[in-house]
């Protein structure tokens, strides 16, 4: 269902990143938030990509941002739009914030301003809540007008500079806005610097002014951001709390182009272990390196969303469906999230021990292609195979996977302890050698067992377990002793799931194979 406001408006939100590195972690926060919200309230969500600072932008990470937004699940409505496609908008605004008298041009050099026109992003908003900034001084722009003017553009026109434009903050009053998380706040017009809403663009290799391209006048983040948002039609702004210092410039702005503000909501920040921002020095921070490391989206869509937010009790596993049900920006806190390695660990090992086996299985089949293991009659059913009697392949790897996956953590886990379930060629670790082949009895040992499995007509748990402790009894040795060793010899690993499910699992020819493989890497003592 449609979410309809007050206003008669539709919902619509909207993710904005930049493409000056991968997605980080906060800002996929910040997309699941929105995501979530729209979800929830039937609204419409929006990607758009905020390209216009052109010194940092790399648009080959564009690709990247988008792929970590599809692992995490997060489908857009509309987009991506590009704000470097939409530069006419941008000045058109400025234009007409400097007819109305709302801005005005500085011919100021661009480095004199610099830093003061875009979004804070490194600036924690525990540092602006702290701070109480001291009356901006004005630039002497802001007052020139008519010969002085002209002079100041003669002269900034001689030294290859274009002015750029400011906009005129009002010298006295305040500016407010209610916040949906950290409710209602003013700030005194005369802390707010006269910020810059084009940038004046560098001069040519002549040191001229450029005639045209790239490099005429950029907007700041400031005006790309409330004009975009206005365009879309956008009601509510979801984002880090970093950003509540730049509302009260943008609420200034809603006003000078007679728009309505949205509705803010500021998440807060997340931290490190140290309660630091986190960093790079907390290990990693972008969301593709969590896909690669073999996360499971749907554990670190749980776990992102439980950063900052709270279903309003102790719930901690949600699935999709159960987190589009229950989320809203009432249960966003304004304290500030903490980042826990050992908690993503357990939702994802959550995640994957309670998933159905087939919404579990594609996530391995991706795993095992991306090491080289997969074979096609995995994928294939019985009924694809014209076996309406046997057992599918597809039907052995859901068996399979079911029983490793009570002892896995990540994805990676099925192609590196337990990758003797798929395929031959493993090695024997040299810890579970030292420790389970050191008797010497064990090389023959393993010979008759071998043969024993061989003879089964049945290959099951029972008739394994039979055989094995069969054995061990005509040898007059502990069972324990063929277990620890035939469980070596067939997964190259001193633990694994439960031997004769393994072995089951593995299968009669591979067992007996394997078996027979292990007795001359037995050491001779």
């Amino acid at each position: 269902m449609t979410a309809i406001l007050q206003n008669g408006s539709t919902l619509r939100v909207r993710f904005a990143p930049s493409p000056t590195g991968y997605l980080h972690v906060g800002g996929g926060r910040t997309a699941l938030f929105n995501w979530l919200f729209a979800r929830n309230q039937g609204g419409t969500f929006i990607l758009r990509v905020e390209d216009t600072d052109v010194e940092r932008n790399k648009p080959e990470l564009v690709d990247g941002i988008l792929d970590a937004m599809r692992w995490l699940g997060l489908d857009w409505d509309e987009g991506p739009v590009f704000q470097s496609q939409r530069l006419e908008l941008y000045r058109a605004a400025a234009e007409k914030l400097l007819a109305s008298g709302a801005a005005y041009h500085c011919y100021c050099a661009p480095e004199k301003y610099a830093g003061a026109d875009a979004a804070p992003a490194d600036e924690p908003a525990a540092a602006a809540e702290s701070s109480k900034p001291a009356a901006r001084q004005r630039c002497g722009c802001r007052h020139l007008t008519g010969a002085a003017r002209a002079e100041a553009a003669e002269r900034a026109r001689a030294q290859g500079i274009l002015p750029a434009v400011r906009f005129r903050v009002p010298e006295s009053g305040v500016t407010q806005f209610a916040d949906a998380v950290f409710g209602a706040r003013e700030v005194q017009n005369a802390e707010i610097e006269d910020f810059v809403v084009l940038r004046s663009p560098r001069p040519d290799a002549s040191g001229q002014p450029p005639e045209s391209g790239p490099s005429l006048p950029l907007p700041t983040y400031q005006l790309g951001a409330v004009v975009d948002d206005i365009d879309m039609r956008i009601t509510h702004v979801i984002r880090g709390a970093d950003h509540l210092s730049n509302t009260p410039k943008q609420v200034l702005l809603y006003h000078a182009l007679g728009a309505k503000p949205p509705i803010f909501a500021h998440v807060p920040l997340i931290l490190g272990a140290d309660r630091t921002r986190l960093s790079k020095r907390h290990g990693a921070t972008s969301v593709g390196s969590y896909a690669d490391e073999g996360f499971l989206p749907e554990a670190f869509r749980n776990f992102l969303a439980l950063l900052g937010w709270s279903p309003g009790d102790d719930t901690e596993f949600m699935r999709s469906a159960e987190l589009l049900r229950r989320f809203s920006l009432a249960g966003v806190s304004r304290t500030n999230a903490v980042f826990d390695r050992s908690k993503l660990e357990w939702f994802n090992t959550e995640y994957l021990q309670k998933l159905p086996i087939e919404e579990l299985l594609p996530h391995i089949e991706g795993e095992l292609k991306r090491a080289g293991l997969w074979q096609p009659q995995w994928g294939l059913s019985t009924a694809a195979l014209g076996d309406a009697k046997g057992s599918s392949q597809r039907e052995w790897l859901a068996r399979t996977v079911d029983l490793i996956r009570p002892r896995t953590r990540l994805l990676g886990d099925f192609t590196t302890w337990a990758l003797a379930f798929f395929t031959d060629d493993f090695s024997y670790d040299p810890a579970a050698v030292a420790k389970f082949w050191k008797d010497p009895k064990l090389a023959d040992l393993l010979a008759k067992l071998a043969d024993a499995l061989a003879a089964l007509p049945d290959w099951n748990h029972d008739a394994c377990d039979k055989a094995l402790r069969d054995l061990a009894a005509a040898e007059g040795v502990k069972a324990g002793l063929l277990i620890n060793a035939t469980r070596v010899a067939i997964t190259g690993q001193a633990v694994a799931p439960p031997l004769f499910d393994t072995m089951v699992a593995v299968g009669q020819p591979r067992v007996v194979s394997r078996l027979r493989r292990a007795v001359p890497a037995i050491p001779k003592l």
